[in-house]
């Protein structure tokens, strides 16, 4: 490898695990994608500068397709559809790592040595898999498909079987690396393997596939790095997958789900939600008014909102910061509860509320807030419905037993903004609705909220 080649490998290295660093706070988390794509313009410019590339015509071909794509997915996907968003990248970047070890099979199949086989065998495997699972999950949060458990009884069986089979065609081929037919055949039970495995798990659980699926990406690009002799592949790979395995543990934890079960594609039939247990048992309320709101609003010192995916449904996170800078002028304190499962991809509230603007220091963990919920004149949960569930906290027999929720249930007073009844991904009711301590405001939730900025200001 070239001396600039290396050099450019070491600081792009430094530079992704700096990034990853700033990552840790909302607050330097852009500082911190700014220093990634820099380690990644680093890379790739010391990547062109190598001797052994002889053509730059279809690697300024692919530059400028995928330019394309990505500048208009970054526009025309709204922010509400991120979750959407990033499941299509992951599809790429895992179609990317196929490719590249079919193509690397494809002119020296026959010459590999056992090692860089392996590598390459599990290179294609990881990338077919990360490439067909993130069109399920795509298709789940976009609707195409059914986000409920698509199970079937020889499910367990049928994923033991595909990965046994992908796994034993890697080993024939470290000794026997010139068939074909023994790659291909690989390479075609990888990608059915990626539809089996993601099908059965429900639409309750796709942030945590979403973010092992990132994980699958990150190792098939360390494994290119092997086959590839590329250094900087090797670093930025492990770096990707280990983050993404770890985050996925964090958060089947939060989701008081089994890892195992989400790994393994619902294995041992565990579905998300799917029971009845935790129902709320009390009288269904008549839904309050925006004036009952507003009274309640302005009658308190401190609010704590709680956002959920119907806020990135209803897109009304800049109408929400605009009613929350208005109580601020009011002298009310007003900070923002998220919980890191809080709709469909970790991060996805941090992200809407700083496309809104909302000031980074009012945003705060679960661990960080809880507490305060008991002290709160109000909380505004916004969409919200699992992650403030009760039940989770005292009801053994709930599906969501265990799963760490936000106290919004303890504060003073509990507006609840949403649209009906019906329950969340968990398919259970939520008792914080029947509490006699919470208002139902139903309807559009920007609608509500623009209405509820409206009356604020005329009220000055």
């Amino acid at each position: 490898m070239d001396s600039q080649t290396e050099l450019a490998y070491l600081i792009a290295a430094l530079l992704f695990v700096l990034g990853l660093h700033q990552l840790r706070a909302p607050a330097s988390s852009r500082r911190g994608v700014q220093l990634a794509a820099l380690a990644m313009a680093i890379a790739v410019a010391g990547t062109l500068v190598g001797k052994h590339l002889v053509r730059y015509d279809w690697i300024v071909a692919g530059v400028g397709l995928g330019s394309a794509i990505g500048i208009a997915m970054a526009v025309v996907i709204p922010m509400a559809k991120m979750p959407e968003r990033i499941a299509l990248s992951h599809a790429f970047g895992g179609l990317a790592a196929a490719l590249v070890g079919i193509a690397e099979y494809a002119r020296h199949g026959g010459v590999l040595g056992g090692a860089k086989t392996a590598a390459l065998g599990v290179e294609v495997l990881l990338g077919a898999v990360t490439f067909t699972g993130s069109l399920v999950a795509f298709g789940k949060l976009q609707g195409t498909l059914a986000d409920r458990p698509l199970n079937h009884r020889l499910q367990n069986s049928v994923n033991l079987a595909l990965v046994a089979g992908a796994l034993a065609a890697i080993a024939y081929l470290t000794v026997y690396a010139a068939d074909p037919r023994v790659f291909y055949a690989m390479v075609g039970v990888a990608f059915l393997l990626g539809i089996s495995l993601v099908m059965p798990i429900g639409g309750a659980d796709m942030p945590v596939v979403i973010s092992l699926l990132n994980s699958y990406a990150g190792l098939a690009a360390a494994a290119t790095g092997f086959a590839l002799s590329n250094t900087i592949l090797i670093v930025c790979g492990a770096i990707d997958g280990a983050s993404g395995f770890f985050l996925s543990l964090v958060m089947s934890k939060a989701m008081n789900r089994s890892f195992t079960n989400i790994l393994f594609g619902g294995f041992g039939g565990e579905t998300a939600g799917g029971g009845q247990s935790g129902r709320a048992g009390g009288p269904l309320l008549s839904g309050a008014s925006i004036g009952d709101a507003l009274i309640a609003l302005t009658s308190a010192r401190s609010v704590i909102v709680v956002p959920g995916y119907g806020m990135a449904a209803a897109r009304c996170q800049h109408a929400l910061r605009e009613l929350a800078e208005l109580l601020e002028q009011r002298g009310l304190t007003v900070k923002y509860a998220i919980h890191p499962v809080a709709g469909r991809m970790p991060g996805h509230m941090n992200v809407l509320l700083a496309e809104a603007n909302v000031p980074y220091d009012r945003l705060f963990d679960i661990d960080a807030i809880n507490d305060e919920f008991a002290s709160t004149d109000v909380a505004l949960v916004v969409g919200a419905n699992d992650v403030v569930n009760p039940a989770a906290k005292h009801d053994p027999t709930s599906p969501i037993y265990g799963m760490p929720v936000l106290d919004a249930d303890l504060a003073r007073t509990v507006i609840v903004l949403k649209r009906t009844m019906n329950p969340g991904f968990a398919k259970i009711e939520n008792e914080l609705f029947v509490r006699p301590n919470t208002m139902m405001l139903f309807g559009d939730a920007n609608k509500t909220l623009t209405e509820m900025v409206r009356e604020l200001k005329e009220s000055r």
